[in-house]
């Protein structure tokens, strides 16, 4: 053997790098290790084994997690074959290896520490969400979610993970047991990983929200959400030292015209402050129904918000996920609202009535 010759397959040491431990059929080409080499390797007693299409683990024994997830990311990110990938490949600490592929459903749950997701090394499924147009197939342990547009993944120990909300449609699509699916959304909010809305319109995306054990854990997504944010304004306000103002009420005009709902009203300043819990539509009729009618949602309080202020009164909108991130930053929004009605126009009286 002269000097420059690849070592034979069996002179790879095992090594605590998972990134070593386990390989492509691409990557051990390029360190002169033949795809007859390597399945001489993985016979039976051999030192290697094949656990995936393309994909080799450099020793005999069981799987860790961290080398069944790597393992699932090099099957799902194998260029075409013609060589050539279908988008570009990622960077900034991931393996070019995996392509556009990223953990999702319930191993990336766990990845994220959901206390009712199982752990991966448990799971006999891990999903991989990967462009429509790849080629290769669900395989072994690994099942390809395709989807036409792929969401910009978070970097957990050096694997693409699906952002939670993506993951958690994932898993959920997936499962059959109505209580399971309950734990995962109710966790999801309260442990401030991703906001109601953002949830439903994950679901609506991968069309899960027509099934039943779904349909029936929206409602009190949406309301654990809605509890959630009024309590962090009530901490706004109250921790924060405001004025208190009066919670939850509906204005109308002295005529009887109403004005619609407002979750805190200082009548004093005219100042009124409303919580963005809105959730993206759903409809079983059609992909384009949900849409249609958030637009005409969003529309809808467009109108109101301008009339209101066309009135004289100040709205402070607040999403759920600014309480969240930056309570102090939006007490001072609220504060400089109330400080600043002193120089304005008095407005227009209006009644206020108990929701």
């Amino acid at each position: 053997m002269t000097q420059n010759a690849p070592l034979p397959p069996c002179h790879f040491r095992v090594t605590s790098d998972v990134r070593q431990r386990v390989l492509s059929a691409a990557q051990l080409k390029a360190r002169g290790i033949s795809a007859a080499q390597a399945a001489g390797q993985c016979g039976t007693g051999g030192p290697w084994q094949r656990p995936l299409p393309g994909v080799y683990v450099l020793h005999p024994g069981p799987l860790s997690d961290r080398e069944r997830l790597r393992s699932a990311l090099l099957h799902a990110g194998r260029p075409p074959a013609s060589g050539r990938r279908a988008g570009p490949a990622r960077t900034g600490g991931t393996d070019p290896a995996y392509g556009e592929a990223m953990v999702t459903g319930l191993a990336a749950l766990s990845l994220y520490g959901f206390a009712a997701a199982p752990p991966a090394i448990s799971l006999d499924r891990i999903d991989v969400l990967v462009p429509r147009v790849r080629r290769p197939r669900s395989a072994g342990y690994v099942r390809l979610v395709r989807t036409p547009e792929l969401p910009e993944p978070e970097l957990l120990d050096g694997l693409p993970v699906a952002p939670v909300a993506r993951a958690l449609a994932d898993a959920v699509a997936g499962l059959a047991d109505a209580f399971a699916v309950r734990r995962l959304l109710t966790e999801a909010v309260r442990a401030g990983h991703c906001e109601p809305a953002v949830v439903v319109g994950e679901l609506n995306r991968v069309k899960a929200l027509g099934r039943p054990q779904v349909a029936n854990a929206v409602d009190s997504l949406l309301a654990e959400g809605r509890a959630l944010a009024e309590d962090r304004l009530y901490d706004l306000v109250r921790g924060h030292g405001l004025p208190e103002p009066l919670w939850n009420v509906d204005l109308r005009l002295p005529g009887g015209t109403p004005l619609g709902g407002v979750d805190a009203y200082w009548p004093g300043e005219a100042v009124a402050l409303e919580l963005d819990t809105r959730a993206p539509r759903y409809s079983r009729l059609g992909d384009d129904r949900p849409q249609k009618e958030h637009e005409a949602e969003w529309s809808a309080y467009a109108a109101r918000r301008e009339h209101l202020e066309r009135l004289g009164i100040t709205v402070v909108h607040l999403s759920p996920k600014k309480l969240r991130v930056s309570l102090e930053e939006q007490a001072a929004v609220v504060r400089t609202a109330l400080m600043a009605a002193a120089a304005r126009e008095p407005a227009a009286y209006v009644m206020i009535l108990p929701r």
